[in-house]
């Protein structure tokens, strides 16, 4: 077997993009451990989105500063991660990279009635389809100046695998 590959990526987009899925098979394919950025959010800002309120800028710092710390460990540790986070704003995936400059994100990108219709076949998780359009809205795409590549979500993950790895 070889040696797992040390890269630091985030996988970002809104809700129902498939973050998380293709999160995991990106950690498993690169030998890699998976954090799910969701994972990290205090209790509060998970009541409030399961109230149907979109997160602030003041919501997300504490979040933001946790998951930069676990990139800025990997990174230290020379060790590779994959982690799921919305990243919606340029400036939060700015705050993510200046834990690792070399730090690489894959946008998920799609359709708002595709991401709708993933929202509502999904169960368990606490993210309301109410506020689809307010991260939509939030949403600064990846910048050509940013590492990284943004992918469509109408392909299967294996086809997203592929391109990444390629």
């Amino acid at each position: 077997m070889s040696a797992p590959r040390a890269e630091r990526w985030v996988v970002m987009g809104v809700s129902g993009s498939g973050k998380s899925t293709l999160g995991i098979a990106l950690a498993k394919a690169l030998d890699v451990r998976f954090e799910e950025g969701d994972d990290y959010h205090p209790a509060a800002n998970i009541a409030k989105m399961r109230a149907g309120q979109p997160l602030t800028d003041a919501d997300r710092a504490g979040w933001l500063a946790r998951l930069a710390e676990l990139i800025r460990q990997a990174a230290a540790a020379e060790a590779g991660m994959v982690l799921s986070c919305s990243a919606l704003k340029r400036r939060y995936r700015d705050q993510l990279r200046a834990a690792d400059p070399a730090l690489r994100f894959i946008h998920l990108d799609g359709e708002r009635a595709l991401l709708a219709q993933r929202m509502q076949e999904r169960a368990g998780h606490y993210m309301p389809l109410a506020l689809l359009d307010s991260q939509l809205e939030t949403l600064q795409a990846l910048q050509a100046d940013e590492a990284g590549m943004r992918l469509d979500i109408r392909q299967q993950t294996t086809q997203l695998l592929a391109q990444i790895l390629e």
